[in-house]
Formats: structure tokens, C-alpha cells, sequence
């Protein structure tokens, strides 16, 4: 391979390293973690001989991952003693980077193996070196191994939540009767029903996920309602003059399902309701490091997942609630922490300026 400038393929040749790596690098933490190592070096120095002393370790295991930590940002060396970097830091105490941790090593990992394959038929094919009775990861949630069971949840739960409180007194402002379609844990179900003990508030889900939390009692008042969004004739019931919810669901479904998910409801509501769609869009990030995130997290709906779907754009979003009938009346943008946006649709409609 040849360049006029020898700096540049250096470079190229660098940044391809550390991709091809990647993964080995994230093992590494991964057991500097298990070992105690990065908790040891937090707000501490010490030398390679004291912390093979500190935590009864051998020089073999630390001073291999020393130097892969130290070569990847995460620990930093000054006279002969190691301490924790700020980006190693992240790994304690930053809630974004512990969940995306954890989601990765505990529920992509394994399963990453299978991408092209899932990419091939179509079907979440990591997800079945787990559990092979389920076409997909929702149905199978309940069933999955404890751990990883509990980092999906983390990791679900700490953006989608983070936007409940807006949402809630966006849509509180117009309804007072609110359908959550995939309530999940019935997380927003109980923070509406803490703002307002009689709002009329209904879970749509499998029902798999209700049978395992209708008896929660801090969710005492919620009604719930077993669906299966993609059955020919789903058993919608009759909306009227309420909001329609739905946080980080569409993202879940190929563009062919979420047009008929949408068309069904178009048909389930009347001309007094409204659908609420609540999505990070791959093209509304402020951040580069968020994009980054949701960009290869779309590769875990593919090998985990379902096969078939990933975080859109905007854009993409917009045609295929055109398709369905339905017209964006209102969009709600930098919705909680995560630059998540709300989009506010209805049948009909004559969208004003």
C-alpha cells in the first residue's frame, strides 16, 4: 500500500489496530474489573508490586492487563505507580458508560458472533445460543440468565426513563387517558399514576411481560391489556379522546412492521387521540459519542434482538408515518438527557405552521 504522505497510512495503520483489538481490549477490562484492579487504582497510586500485594495477584495477570490498560487510556503511569485516567473513572461512576458496559459484555457479546449470519436469515441468532424458544428477545425477557436479564434492563430503562417526567407533563397537558404500548416494567405507568393516582392509564404488552408485573402494587389503578402488535388483527381497544405512547418501541420493529403497527392504530383511534412516539434518532445526537453508541447498539437488534430492525433517522421515521396515514402535528426535541425526540401524530390531521 502506498501514500505521499507516510504519516497518513501510519495513522490508517494505528486506527486499524486498535478496531481489529477492540474487542480483546474490552476483555481486559473486563478482568481489571473482576480482579478489583480498577476499583484499587481510584483516586490511589501504587506501584506494579503493591497491587499484586493489595489484591493477592500474581506479576503475570498484572502486569499484562498494566499494559494494555495504560496503552488504551485507562490507567495512567507516572513515577513507576499507576492510577486510574478520567476515561477509566467512567467505568466507576458515569451511568452512561457502566450500562453500555454492561449491556455489551452481558447480553451483545456472545451473541455478536452470529451477526452475519442473523444479517443472512433475518432472524436474532445470538439471541438462540441463549434461548432457543422465542422468535425474538422480548417474549423471551423472563427466561433469560439472571445477569443478563438485569443489564438489559439497565441499560433500557436509564435512557427511555430519563425522559418520562417531560413526557408526562407534555401529554398530561392534552389527555388524561393514556395507552402505553411495550410498558416493559410499567415504569412510566408508575410514575404517571405518582403525579395522578386517577389517571386513566392502560399497559399494552405481551403477556409474558404483564403476567410478571400485574400484581405490582405500585401499579394499583393500571389496567393492562395482553397484545400482540404484530398479529394480523391485533385486539387494539377502542381509543378515544386519549394519547397513544410509545417509548423506544418502533426501534424494536422492521420499517414494514412499524407501518402496519401504525396503520392498526390509525384504525383503533379516533380524531381526538393522539400517538406519542419517543426515539433517539441516530441524526438528532449532539454528541459523537452518542451517535457512536446508537449506531452499533442497531447491531444488537439484528444478533439479539430480531434480525430484522435498528435506531432510524428522523427522516426515516417521518416517511413511515406518512405511509401509515397518520401526520406529525408536533415535534418535541431534546427530550430528557439523551437527545431523545417526541413526536406528536395524529389521523387526519391539518398540520399547522
Amino acid at each position: 500500500m502506498k501514500r505521499k504522505n507516510k504519516n497518513d497510512i501510519i495513522k490508517a495503520l494505528e486506527d486499524a489496530q486498535k478496531f481489529i483489538f477492540a474487542p480483546m481490549a474490552f476483555c481486559a477490562l473486563n478482568s481489571a474489573i473482576d480482579f478489583g484492579i480498577i476499583n484499587l487504582l481510584d483516586n490511589n497510586k501504587y506501584k506494579e508490586d503493591e497491587i499484586i500485594e493489595n489484591l493477592n495477584l500474581d506479576e503475570y495477570t498484572v502486569r499484562t492487563l498494566l499494559d494494555v490498560l495504560l496503552i488504551n487510556g485507562i490507567v495512567e503511569k507516572e513515577d513507576e505507580k499507576y492510577s486510574l485516567s478520567k476515561k477509566g473513572r467512567l467505568f466507576l461512576y458515569d451511568d452512561m458508560t457502566k450500562a453500555n458496559f454492561h449491556f455489551v459484555r452481558d447480553v451483545c457479546y456472545e451473541g455478536m458472533k452470529e451477526l452475519t449470519d442473523s444479517f443472512k436469515e433475518r432472524k436474532p441468532k445470538g439471541l438462540y445460543r441463549f434461548n432457543k424458544n422465542h422468535p425474538t428477545i422480548y417474549s423471551a425477557l423472563t427466561s433469560l440468565p439472571k445477569q443478563m436479564l438485569e443489564s438489559w434492563y439497565e441499560f433500557d430503562h436509564l435512557y427511555s426513563d430519563n425522559c418520562f417526567e417531560e413526557v408526562f407533563k407534555i401529554i398530561s397537558k392534552k389527555y388524561s387517558s393514556i395507552y402505553d404500548i411495550g410498558g416493559n416494567t410499567g415504569k412510566f405507568e408508575q410514575l404517571c399514576l405518582g403525579h395522578d393516582k386517577k389517571i386513566n392509564i392502560t399497559m399494552l404488552d405481551l403477556k409474558e411481560n404483564i403476567e410478571k408485573i400485574k400484581n405490582d402494587k405500585r401499579l394499583k389503578g393500571c389496567k393492562f391489556h395482553i397484545i400482540n402488535v404484530l398479529n394480523e388483527k391485533p385486539s387494539y381497544p377502542k381509543v378515544e379522546k386519549s394519547a397513544i405512547f410509545m417509548s423506544q418501541f418502533l426501534d424494536c420493529f422492521s420499517k414494514k412492521d412499524i407501518v402496519k403497527i401504525l396503520k392498526d392504530l390509525n384504525g383503533a383511534m379516533d380524531d381526538n387521540s393522539s400517538v406519542f412516539i419517543l426515539e433517539p434518532y441516530t441524526d438528532k445526537q449532539k454528541y459523537m459519542g452518542a451517535k457512536y453508541s446508537l449506531l452499533h447498539s442497531s447491531l444488537y437488534f439484528t444478533s439479539m434482538a430480531n434480525g430484522v430492525s435498528k435506531f432510524y433517522t428522523s427522516k426515516e421515521m417521518e416517511e413511515l408515518i406518512i405511509k401509515s396515514g397518520l401526520k406529525i402535528i408536533e415535534t418535541y426535541n431534546n427530550i430528557g438527557s439523551f437527545d431523545y425526540t417526541l413526536l406528536e401524530c395524529k389521523k387526519n390531521a391539518v398540520v399547522s405552521n
